[in-house]
């Protein structure tokens, strides 16, 4: 990326590391199985909703550097419309998550952000009395 990552605005990097989260939920999801397209869609919800990019963030916080603390940060604290059905909490939480995948994706470091996804993973099907991974 030619623009230095550190320039952009928190709700850009969001909207790329939006991207850059739910590409890697739905690669998993393909790991697991040929399912129906819709099935994998209703699968994907349950990982990119904010309640659980915040149950993300709570898995790996104690992972992140001073750098990626402080991106998160500028994320969560973006003023940015919060919809109607969700948790402002947690939808702040959801956007700093975002916000620091998509610095870690504009700045290369790939195998950072999937170590931190690896991480997400593992603690939400771990949580998850219904196994979405399993399946």
């Amino acid at each position: 990326m030619k623009e230095n990552p550190k320039l952009l605005s928190p709700l850009v990097l969001a909207f790329l590391g939006d991207a850059v989260f739910e590409l890697l939920v739905r690669e998993k999801l393909v790991e697991g199985g040929n399912l129906p397209v819709n099935r994998l869609h209703q699968k994907a919800v349950h990982y990119v909703c904010a309640g659980a990019q915040w149950e993300g963030y709570l898995a790996v916080r104690d992972m992140l550097t001073e750098e990626e603390e402080d991106i998160f940060r500028r994320g969560r604290n973006t003023k940015s419309g919060v919809p109607k059905n969700a948790d402002p909490a947690a939808y702040r939480a959801a956007t700093g998550l975002e916000a620091l995948f998509g610095y870690l994706y504009a700045c290369g470091r790939h195998d950072r952000y999937r170590q931190l996804f690896s991480v997400i993973w593992e603690q939400k099907n771990q949580n998850s009395e219904e196994g979405y991974e399993k399946e």
